[in-house]
């Protein structure tokens, strides 16, 4: 058996086009910038701000099909056919199940999970013309364990994962994968606004004691389009401290 390369000797990994949808901020700019520091060519969708230096930001809504189509044709023009594309855009509107409106249910959804099915639509033409694509999906440990006020959201993480196995069994012939990643409790501003006591609750629950930063889980999906991880798909990678684990 050969012995492995070292770093040094490694080839330097093949600059792609990559969109992160929502890469404006949160998880989705880090994810943005983790790809921009690795060398590759990078688009984020935002309906409002600029996505990180070195990327291209493109207006879009991710639940318009005709916004999303001239979203790719401006990208396709200035940085080439899509490679790699994160389907990260989502909203929530928590509430109880009693209490929660049918508008809720339908719009965060449609936009978590029907949005990124329209993304990959959208991305899926070109990487199965060009025999190669990487597709990750953003879920959430609570598309996994559930969260109490939140079965909108909850229903449309959880969905993530069977929208990237039947991708997998559709197009794994064409050399594109589909994964899913799923955060737990991320170090963000919001999280920061909660009550310490609250934090601390959140984080006795966590088995590592801890949140997530958000470039832990931008290195995760980084390295999930990579060539090493090429022939991984319909897989689901926590990055929640052991939140979740058994789901």
């Amino acid at each position: 058996m050969s012995e492995p390369l070292a770093a040094a000797e490694r080839p330097a990994p093949v600059p792609r086009t990559v969109l992160v949808t929502g890469g404006n901020r949160g998880i989705g700019r880090a994810i943005a910038e983790e790809f921009a520091a690795l060398g590759h060519r990078v688009a984020v969708t935002a309906r409002s701000g600029e996505g990180p230096a070195g990327t291209t930001t493109v207006r879009a809504d991710v639940t318009d099909g005709a916004s999303l189509d001239a979203a790719f044709a401006e990208i396709e023009q200035a940085l080439g056919p899509v490679e790699v594309v994160v389907a990260n855009a989502g909203i929530t509107a928590d509430m109880l199940l009693m209490r929660m409106s049918d508008a809720d249910f339908d719009r965060v959804v449609d936009t978590n999970l029907g949005g990124a099915f329209k993304v990959v639509r959208r991305a899926s033409k070109r990487m199965m013309m060009n025999k190669y694509g990487r597709i990750i999906l953003i879920s959430s440990v609570v598309g996994l364990v559930g969260g109490a006020g939140q079965v909108n959201y909850a229903a449309s993480k959880a969905g993530l994962i069977g929208m990237a196995r039947s991708i997998t069994r559709e197009l794994g012939g064409r050399n594109v994968t589909a994964n899913v990643v799923a955060p737990g409790f991320i170090e963000t501003d919001m999280t920061a606004e909660l009550p310490e006591e609250q934090q601390k609750q959140y984080r006795a629950s966590i088995p590592l004691g801890r949140f997530a930063t958000a470039g832990e889980v931008a290195k995760v999906v980084a390295w999930l389009a990579s060539d090493e991880a090429g022939y991984i798909s319909g897989a689901v990678i926590p990055v929640d401290g052991g939140l979740g684990m058994g789901h």
